[in-house]
């Protein structure tokens, strides 16, 4: 199994959209096994977007995920982290197609409502950041057989 890190993040908490977004990821097959709302701290952001340092935009993604409460989510899947980047579709939701979390709820890139890990060398960088250790629950899930062979 795989682990990857979601954020629900400001405009997706505002939006009302939480619940939404957890249950496609759930129906999907991904089993939740962290989950946190909270307010991120600049040097937590700052840690978190690290390799855009420099940048243009950079100092706009530290202030605008700092700005209102996120969701932090680890889900957990076979190819749990294509698998969700998948569903969350293209960074620039005009591009992102319909069926996915951008292309059915995000208009601007700068609102593009969920971060998911691009690979697994960054989910266990961001799961660690997010997450300590006793933070994730390790369980098994009765209908597991039902979505993976």
């Amino acid at each position: 199994m795989e682990r990857t890190l979601i954020i629900l993040k400001p405009d997706a908490v505002q939006r009302g959209l939480t619940g939404e977004i957890i249950r496609r990821f759930e129906q999907r097959g991904l089993k939740l096994v962290a989950m946190k709302l909270m307010s991120v701290p600049r040097e937590m952001a700052e840690k978190h977007y690290a390799e855009h340092a420099g940048k243009g935009f950079y100092e706009g993604l530290v202030n605008y995920i700092i700005s209102s409460p996120v969701v932090v989510l680890v889900l957990e899947a076979k190819n749990g982290i294509e698998l969700a980047r998948n569903m969350i579709g293209k960074t620039k939701p005009v591009d992102a197609s319909p069926g996915t979390i951008r292309g059915d709820f995000g208009v601007e890139v700068g609102r593009n409502l969920v971060h998911g890990s691009d690979s697994q060398e960054s989910a266990e960088r961001e799961i660690a950041l997010w997450f300590a250790p006793a933070e994730i629950v390790a369980w098994a899930r009765v209908n597991e057989p039902w979505i993976h062979e």
